[in-house]
């Protein structure tokens, strides 16, 4: 049974999986960029997104959380100076994950993982409106709905019964 056991093993033993995790959230944070697996990307975003957050918080408990992860102490000081201010309006979701494709040799899914550029020109906060879009039916067609009333409509020969019968009377 896997009862309270979360996350990826990603082929490895703890240690090696912890040890590559930190290389690659070390690398994604020291180039902005990084090219994984699919399961290794998904695996990096949250431990990178955590670091990210612990930079916008800034005090020195989080400094020291942070550089006893990340391995390169230019890569922290670069986190907690440029990324913090890049990412200080943004609640969160700094990276995103590109598919490329498959890799050659064994097929596995290979992603882009990537920081989120800084956003000019938007202001954090607003989201844009999207307008709806109504269907227009046409008229002939049984049980249709039309856009402007959103009353249902007769269908063509029970609009015909319907006038021969007034035409009776």
């Amino acid at each position: 049974m896997r009862h309270r056991k979360a996350g990826k093993e990603l082929g490895r033993n703890p240690s090696h999986r912890r040890a590559m995790l930190r290389n690659m959230v070390t690398s994604l944070l020291k180039h902005e960029q990084i090219e994984t697996t699919d399961v290794k990307a998904k695996a990096v975003r949250p431990v990178a997104e955590k670091m990210i957050t612990l930079a916008k918080r800034g005090d020195l408990h989080a400094r020291r959380q942070a550089l006893a992860y990340i391995q390169d102490k230019g890569t922290t000081h670069r986190l907690f100076g440029d990324l913090k201010d890049r990412y200080l309006e943004r609640q969160g979701g700094y990276t995103r994950i590109i598919k490329k494709g498959v890799r050659k040799g064994d097929g596995a899914a290979i992603s882009v993982i990537q920081l989120l550029p800084i956003e000019e020109g938007k202001k954090p906060g607003k989201k844009k409106v999207k307008k709806s879009k109504t269907k227009k039916t046409s008229p002939d067609k049984a049980g249709s709905v039309t856009a402007e009333k959103g009353k249902k409509r007769e269908s063509k020969p029970k609009r015909e019964k319907a006038a021969k019968k007034e035409e009776k009377k």
